[in-house]
């Protein structure tokens, strides 16, 4: 089984250098010195890591092949693909694959089917369930504990806890307004 495990960014430096945005929780396994990956697209690879360092808080990789900064630029945006065993589970037990969590049926506490998982989406600040609902619409659910409380692989399902106005837009709360309530603007001028 095929895994985007990260997306060349720009280039670094003049020797050919390229930042790396990691799409894996295991980036010393998957991106490591003479790991040889697919890209797509599939014409730009496949890549063999030559080194990696960390600068700055981001990865930088250089490939075999890749010497120069106009050669690192031309990858631009490629996705860099890992070859994975379907069997092969992430260490800690409250971790997954994407390819785990897709398809998942997503129902509430109490068994009220809500669709099912078609995407998630990695964010800077959490990933999210996209989900597709019966009547084809999609919700965003956040991929956070306090909201998806169980994940349950055998049963193809995951257990969601949704705040209030998540799932249905009608009963959102607007956390803060700038306008005052009408009873306390009455109370003031009395």
């Amino acid at each position: 089984m095929q895994l985007v495990v990260g997306r060349i960014g720009r280039a670094h430096g003049i020797k050919g250098e390229v930042t790396v945005e990691v799409r894996t929780d295991e980036p010393e396994l998957r991106l490591g010195p003479g790991a040889v990956l697919a890209t797509d697209p599939a014409g730009a690879g496949p890549l063999t890591i030559e080194s990696g360092r960390v600068h700055s808080g981001r990865l930088l990789l250089r490939f075999s092949g890749v010497a120069d900064r106009t050669a690192a630029e031309a990858l631009r945006n490629t996705l860099l693909i890992a070859e994975v065993d379907p069997e092969e589970t992430p260490e800690d037990p409250d971790e997954y694959y994407d390819h785990q969590l897709m398809d998942l049926d997503v129902v509430t506490a109490d068994g009220t089917p809500v669709g099912r998982v078609t995407e998630i989406a990695h964010l800077p600040s959490q990933d999210l369930f996209i989900v597709e609902r019966p009547d084809g619409s999609e919700v965003m659910v956040p991929f956070v504990a306090e909201i998806v409380t169980e994940i349950d692989l055998d049963a193809q399902r995951a257990v969601i806890d949704p705040p209030r106005g998540l799932l249905d837009a009608g009963e959102a709360e607007v956390a803060g307004s700038r306008e005052e309530p009408a009873a306390e603007r009455e109370a003031g001028e009395a």
